[in-house]
């Protein structure tokens, strides 16, 4: 089968071998679950318990709001401890709006309808029971997936990608999965592509995973979902790299897959849709890669969301070494944890405690402009020009080579001879773009009001001035109609003189 020649790209150490070979492993409940209500692209999820409340596996205790939102349910039966802020899984360490739960052990779920015939369902029914589940992008971009598959939909896609390349060094939970649950994710696939009504569905996994290709293509046999294989390189996991790969198709600047008719989900996606459509189950556990040289026993463990990272570490053994660094996702656009208590979301794909070895930090030296970045830019930018006028505050000019196109796959920053943190300054170009956008938003709507204020002032002084002329010649008139008739009495009276 053709596949199509790719721009840039990088080949960095894999380190997968450590967790691969192992089975997926369930993990034991923690004493706590910390249900952050906002684990999705959108506005946040409302809760619509309280606490004291007993929730049943797979309950709602946060509704979506909006258009585009995710609901968020009970990992598992227990009482609800607190709803307030916890510590959420970002490099800031604020905390979030968050359900606290505490498990009673018995893993009691909620029922859910299940149709007799899941593959009768209409696309409709599919997209609106995918959007009751929570499901998001479980590749990490975490979108809400029954939005994509109303868009595609209206958009006519006509083929559906599945994202089987899991490019990032570490991390194989996806490898696993489809090693494992291949049936279960053709399954989701089918039913993904009756929801969009796409005529092609395509399955494109890595030429370094032999293992899920076989489980994958013995699955899929008899149906019309077919598996490529796509070579081994970073940033392959990216939805665009995946569908130049498959098709030869460029997505336009700032555009979407749905404008060239294709939508890519990840494998992943695909199994937690089976899920909910065929058994009625929410998002409510994903499996998550636990790798890195400082954790003693590297895994893949099916984890309920929720659960604190340190429990994960636990499960595996604990560290052999102390951790130079702890990361949430994988090492090339993961980020880094401050501690261990923040939980795992749904788009947590992995979770990472680095050597100083593993990590490598050297101290950044001058840019020889040796155009490796340029070659390495899978988007073809120009990272080392885009750098310097981050580095003297045009962020215009930035912008103007192609700045908000960056994907922030690290590529550059990883065959940069002098160790500059290129990504680092195109996404502190990015924000400082997105709050001058902001500030510009909140300038405009506060001079709207106060146009609005002075046109309303001016108005009411006009309608003042028009009622206070009124007024006054209402007044006129009746003088003047008083002076008239009392100049007819007059008249009158000296007549009948």
């Amino acid at each position: 089968m053709k596949l199509f020649k790719l721009r840039g790209g990088i080949h960095p150490e894999g380190r997968k071998a450590s967790s691969a070979d192992r089975a997926i492993r369930a993990l034991p409940l923690p004493p706590r679950l910390y249900v952050p209500l906002q684990q999705h692209v959108g506005a946040p999820a409302k809760p619509v318990v309280q606490v004291g409340d007993t929730v049943l596996a797979g309950q709602l205790i946060g509704a979506g709001q909006g258009n585009i939102s995710a609901p968020v349910h009970a990992p598992t039966s227990g009482r609800v401890v607190a709803i307030g802020d916890h510590p959420a899984p970002h490099p800031s360490g604020l905390s979030a709006a968050t359900v606290t739960i505490a498990p009673d052990g018995e893993a009691r779920w909620f029922e859910h309808d299940v149709p007799a015939d899941p593959f009768a369902l209409t696309p409709d029914d599919i997209a609106a029971r995918v959007g009751a589940a929570g499901i998001v992008g479980l590749g990490g971009a975490t979108f809400p997936s029954a939005v994509k598959l109303k868009l595609s939909r209206k958009s006519g896609v006509d083929t559906l990608i599945i994202n089987g390349g899991e490019c990032e060094p570490y991390l194989t939970c996806d490898d696993r999965i489809m090693r494992e649950r291949a049936a279960e994710i053709v399954a989701g696939i089918r039913l993904i592509q009756i929801a969009v009504g796409a005529r092609h569905a395509l399955v494109g996994i890595e030429d370094n995973k032999p293992e899920a290709l076989a489980a994958m293509r013995a699955a899929a046999a008899g149906t019309d979902v077919e598996i490529r294989m796509v070579p081994a390189m970073y940033p392959m996991g990216w939805d665009k790299q995946m569908i130049q790969a498959l098709l030869g198709r460029e997505v336009p600047a700032e555009g979407r897959s749905a404008d060239i008719g294709v939508l890519v989900h990840n494998v992943a996606t695909a199994w937690a849709v089976q899920q909910t459509i065929c058994l009625g189950r929410p998002l409510v556990s994903r499996v998550v890669t636990v790798s890195g040289g400082a954790v003693a026993q590297p895994c893949n463990l099916e984890v309920p969301i929720g659960t604190p990272v340190q429990a994960l570490f636990d499960a595996c053994g604990g560290f052999r070494s102390t951790p130079a660094r702890l990361v949430l996702g994988g090492p090339m656009m993961g980020h880094q944890l401050t501690h261990t208590s923040v939980p795992v979301v749904k788009g947590s794909s992995g979770v990472l405690a680095l050597t100083q070895a593993e990590i490598g930090l050297t101290r950044p030296a001058p840019c020889i402009r040796c155009s490796s970045c340029v070659r390495a830019c899978p988007v073809g930018l120009l990272p080392l020009e885009m750098a310097a006028r981050v580095r003297t505050d045009d962020l215009a000019g930035a912008e103007t080579l192609g700045l908000k196109d960056c994907i922030g796959c690290g590529s550059c920053s990883y065959v940069c001879p002098s160790s500059i943190p290129l990504v680092h300054y195109f996404n502190y170009a990015k924000g400082e773009l997105m709050a001058q956008a902001r500030s510009k938003l909140k300038q405009e709507a506060t001079k709207k009001l106060a146009d609005e204020r002075n046109a309303r002032m001016e108005r009411i002084a006009r309608e003042r001035e028009e009622a206070a002329a009124a007024r006054k010649a209402a007044k006129a008139a009746r003088e003047a109609a008083a002076r008239e008739a009392a100049a007819k009495v007059a008249a009158a009276t000296e007549a009948t003189a």
